[in-house]
Parts: structure tokens; C-alpha cells; sequence
């Protein structure tokens, strides 16, 4: 058995009502999540003079990948995405990539921080006037969760590797109650569960939401993203075409839900989980530091479904950071565009970050490996854009110069055209188990979780299903708190 807990605290719930209605707070469900046109027409209204970053409970209506992509008073559209051409990917395959730079924060996490946050607040479990919310993250997690806690008035603690780049560091410290800055960089999540130890044995009144075990995260996920990348395959398969998988850095394993759900509809499909060539947890039972923001590593993440998974992946962080540079460097631009890189596509390439491109790179070596067609559909996610890692660009020019044609055109043949299938692992049941297996010293040994409950994901068949009936529980209770806040 494996289920969120719902279990109401009445005393506790009053409090958080009271909190809600202080600051003008209605909470979308999961449903307007993923349909926007039941969203009442009056908070609609009120969104056309909001921008999209703007530090306001009605942003809350923002969460969703069916924003019109402008940074002000847009509406609702489709889902955001895009289909690479193959002059840019080099493979035949169809590579579709979902686009999270059009949320409130600039990053889909802040769905995954709605799914930890909300069945807290409306059972009560979590008091916004008495405790503190605490986000251990590697970067866009913890910014998610800052600004949900800021439009509910309570205070934040924002935990996240002293490597992050300098943007993320910039927003929290105008967002965030406080901002804890631990050793190392993205693959230092040890240091980030160590922190929050210490939080705990502080004596403060507080909630540690972990993205890396909380199952809200899976659930928004496998729920609202899920249902996205659905819509986006009815609209983009052909009579012809088969959907053959998702292809993600496994990052706290919550995004990587959406392939249960497309399992579900598409039972052939794949799951590709892929991690950094220079941290090669799930490969090699290995360690190191890389350079693709927000994809924490060295651990397996509670919420990872390993039997579910079918491809292990290493990406080279050089390629990451490289690519990086032809995407937005003029000369980049134009080495691509006398390539036959299409100038819309040119011109949108600033939609994909460190990780989006290594989600990108994850889906031509799953395309290469499987020798994939025109008629094969992959599916991946931009999780945030680049206007998280300006400084990253400065800091690369300081280092190594201007970007020239000759520049482009070897990052071009070396890190786009030329991926490989190398470090990579279709994996067997032993394989899986394998993997699963290195939970134990993470979460059995350090984190708390007990040898039954990592025995039952391996072996009990309803575990991570259990928490799929849950979403319409969920929605009920917010439709409940909603009206005992008595807003709109």
C-alpha cells in the first residue's frame, strides 16, 4: 500500500482556512490543472492583468503547461511544446519536448511543489500561520516551493547546493523567508538531506517537503504532466506513427511519472532515465559532480519507479554546456541556420536549459539505440529556459573566449550530431533490481524508511499505482477547503 495521507486535522485546518482567506487564496484542482477551460471565468479576468512571474495567489491558476506562452495577461492555450526538426537532432525520429518556461517561476517544479504543498494544507496537516515550509531542492524545486509559501503568507526555507547558478540565488533571496546554501553543487544532495536533519533537531515548528520521497511529486506528475504529453500525442501522432517512449533525467524521479501514465495507455512504450556521464549513480553504482543543473544525483530517489524503467542513459555534462553555447551564441545561430535549422526554431532555442538539453541529448541516443524511424514519437521536457543561466554564458565567454563559426560547427558535429550509444543500459529485471536495490542506503539507512516499505515497491503489484485513484480525493478536499475559505 502505498497512498498520500489524507488524514484531516480539523484544529490545524481551520487555521490554514483562515490563513487563505487572509491572504485571497482559491486553490485550482488537479482537474483545471489539466483542463484550464473550468477555470471560472472571473479568476480568468483577473489573470489578464497578471504577469506571469508575478507574486500573486492567483498565479496558482498558472500551473499548468496550457499557459499562452507571454510573460503577461495571457490566457489559455494548448499544451507548450515544440517538434525538432531533424536538421537540428541529426535522427529521423519525431523528438517532441514540452516547454516549462511558460510557468509562474519559470519552471514546471512549481507543479511538482502544488502536489507536495496542497493535500498538506487542505487536511490540515500543514499550519501556514505556525510552521515553517522547507524546500531541499537542487535549484528549481526550491524556488517553486518558495513562492507557493509566499502566496500563502507562511514562511520558507530554501536549501540548495552553493554551485547553483547565480540567477536561482538572486530570485530566492527576494522570495525565499531564508536561503541555505550547502556544499558542493547539483550532485551534493547528501549534504541537502543532512541540512534538513539538522532543521529537524532544531526545534522549530516546520514541514520538510523533499521532492526526492514526497509522492505529491509523483502524483502531479503522473497525473497533470501525464495527461499534457496525452493531448500532445493526439495532436501530433499520425496514422502512421507509434509513440515509443519518454526520455528524462531522472532529477527526484518526479517528472520521469509521466511515463507510468503513458505505460498505461501505451504498453509498449519506454522509459528512458538518464543522469550525468560524470555521476554515474544509476549506471555504475557511482559518484562524482557534474554540470547539468537541477538533476541531483549520487542517490536513487524514493519516488524513482525502477521496475518501470527501461534505458539507463549517461550525458555528458561537457556536451550539456557546449550545446549550450551553439544555442545561444550568435555565431551558434548562424552555423545552425546555414545547416537548415528553420529560424523559428532558431529563435526558440533560448526555451531549453541545462537540463532540457539534456533531456534532448537522453532522446537522440534512445532514438539512435532503438534505430527509430520518421514514424517514432518521443516525448521529453524543457524544464526551465535559459534565463536561468545568463551568468553561465558570461562566465563560458570569460573562460574560453568568444564563440566562433569554428566553435559551432565543432559542438555541432562533436555534441549534437555526433551522439553516440554509448553509456548507455537497456535494462533486465536484475538490472532493475539492481538499481533498486541502492535505495537502501540512501533511505533505509539515513533517510528513515524502513526494510518492509523498499521491499513493497519491489514486490507489492498495487504500490505505485495506490496513489493514482487518489487525485479526484484530493481535488474534493480542495473543493471543500475552497469553500469554507469563501472566496470567489
Amino acid at each position: 500500500m502505498n497512498k498520500i495521507d489524507l488524514t484531516v486535522f480539523e484544529d490545524r485546518l481551520k487555521s490554514a482556512v483562515k490563513r487563505a482567506k487572509a491572504q485571497n487564496i482559491i486553490i485550482p484542482t488537479f482537474a483545471q490543472q489539466k483542463n484550464p477551460n473550468l477555470v471560472p471565468e472571473p479568476i480568468k479576468k483577473e489573470l489578464s492583468a497578471i504577469g506571469l512571474w508575478d507574486i500573486t495567489a492567483r498565479n496558482l491558476f498558472r500551473i499548468t503547461w496550457k499557459n499562452q506562452p507571454v510573460a503577461k495577461g495571457g490566457g489559455y492555450g494548448g499544451v507548450n511544446y515544440m517538434v525538432l526538426p531533424k536538421s537540428l537532432t541529426g535522427v529521423d525520429a519525431k523528438i517532441i519536448v514540452m516547454v516549462g518556461k511558460w510557468f509562474p517561476t519559470g519552471a514546471h517544479k512549481v507543479g511538482a511543489t502544488f502536489g507536495c504543498l496542497v493535500p498538506r494544507l487542505v487536511t490540515g496537516q500543514f499550519d501556514p500561520e505556525t510552521q515553517k515550509a522547507v524546500w531541499p531542492s537542487t535549484g528549481n524545486y526550491c524556488r517553486g516551493g518558495a513562492y507557493n509559501s509566499t502566496l500563502l503568507g507562511c514562511q520558507s526555507i530554501a536549501i540548495l547546493p552553493e554551485g547553483m547558478s547565480k540567477e536561482r540565488f538572486a530570485w530566492l533571496a527576494k522570495v525565499a523567508g531564508e536561503v541555505i546554501a550547502t556544499p558542493g553543487s547539483e550532485s551534493n544532495v547528501k549534504e541537502i538531506f543532512d541540512k534538513c536533519w539538522e532543521l529537524r533537531n532544531s526545534g522549530q515548528d516546520l514541514v520538510i517537503f523533499n521532492q526526492f520521497e514526497e509522492f505529491g511529486n509523483y502524483l502531479w506528475h503522473y497525473d497533470v504532466t501525464g495527461h499534457a504529453m496525452e493531448e500532445v500525442l493526439q495532436k501530433e501522432l499520425g496514422p502512421h506513427d507509434t509513440y515509443r517512449g519518454v526520455a528524462l533525467t531522472t532529477g527526484s524521479a518526479g517528472t520521469i511519472a509521466s511515463g507510468d501514465y503513458l505505460k498505461e495507455l501505451f504498453p509498449s512504450s519506454k522509459i528512458c532515465a538518464s543522469e550525468a556521464l560524470q555521476c554515474p549513480t544509476l549506471l555504475e553504482n557511482g559518484f562524482g559532480s557534474h554540470r547539468i543543473e537541477g538533476i541531483g544525483d549520487k542517490h536513487v530517489p524514493w519516488i524513482h519507479n525502477i521496475k518501470n524503467t527501461d534505458l539507463l542513459v549517461g550525458i555528458d555534462d561537457n556536451a550539456v554546456v557546449n550545446i549550450a553555447r551553439l544555442f545561444n551564441e550568435p555565431e551558434g545561430h548562424k552555423y545552425l541556420a546555414s545547416k537548415g535549422v528553420p529560424e523559428a526554431m532558431i529563435n526558440s532555442l533560448n526555451l531549453f536549459g541545462f537540463s532540457g538539453i539534456a533531456n534532448m541529448l537522453s532522446a537522440i541516443k534512445m532514438a539512435k539505440y532503438y534505430e527509430m524511424g520518421e514514424n517514432d514519437v518521443i516525448l521529453t521536457v524543457l524544464t526551465d529556459s535559459m534565463e536561468l543561466y545568463e551568468s553561465r554564458k558570461i562566465e563560458m565567454r570569460e573562460e574560453f573566449g568568444a564563440y566562433t563559426e569554428m566553435n559551432a560547427a565543432v559542438d555541432d558535429a562533436r555534441y549534437l550530431k555526433g551522439v553516440t550509444t554509448d553509456w548507455l543500459q537497456e535494462l533486465s529485471y536484475a538490472d532493475r533490481r539492481r538499481v533498486h536495490n541502492l535505495k537502501y542506503f540512501t533511505w533505509v539507512e539515513q533517510q528513515g524508511r524502513t526494510y518492509d516499505e523498499i521491499q513493497d515497491q519491489w514486490y507489492d503489484p498495487d504500490y505505485w499505482t495506490d496513489c493514482h485513484s487518489q487525485v479526484e480525493e484530493i481535488d474534493g478536499l480542495i473543493v471543500d477547503f475552497n469553500k469554507r475559505v469563501g472566496i470567489g
